[in-house]
């Protein structure tokens, strides 16, 4: 059974983990809108978006509906130290596929676990790139909590 649980943070808005059991299967960024819900992940995330570092790697994640490549993305991604970033280039030749930035964008445009997966340490060669509906000034905003310069 999953649990889907809600959550605000001063500043940001409203966002939802989606849990099966202390599995995490899908986290929502928050968003402008009203909802209110506890959890310790909830209280982890809400302190990450306040500024207190955290890295997340001991939340399990269902990764039943990933491919192999995708998998290794997802570990990929998640080995990208707070406070840095790594172009989508680079992602994918940590990955073992060289030359399949657009596949590591296709995996960045489809995760389910923002911030558990920070796919917005993921940049462009040549600056930001985009941040799916959220859009790049959210990736920038996310990318200066963890004191980064582009």
């Amino acid at each position: 059974m999953v649990e889907r649980v809600a959550y605000e943070v001063d500043g940001w808005g409203a966002g939802e983990l989606w849990l099966s059991g202390p599995v995490l299967a899908w986290h929502e960024f928050p968003c402008k809108a009203a909802a209110a819900g506890h959890d310790p992940l909830v209280e982890r995330v809400r302190a990450y978006l306040s500024g207190v570092r955290d890295t997340f790697e001991d939340v399990e994640l269902d990764l039943s509906w990933c491919t192999p490549f995708q998998r290794r993305v997802v570990e990929t991604m998640r080995a990208i130290p707070y406070g840095e970033t790594a172009t989508y280039g680079e992602v994918a030749a940590l990955a073992g596929h060289p030359n399949a930035q657009r596949a590591v964008g296709s995996v960045c445009a489809a995760n389910r676990f923002a911030l558990v997966v920070p796919c917005h340490r993921v940049v462009a060669a040549d600056g930001l790139g985009s941040y799916g509906s959220l859009g790049p000034e959210y990736k920038r905003r996310l990318l200066e909590l963890e004191r980064v310069v582009l």
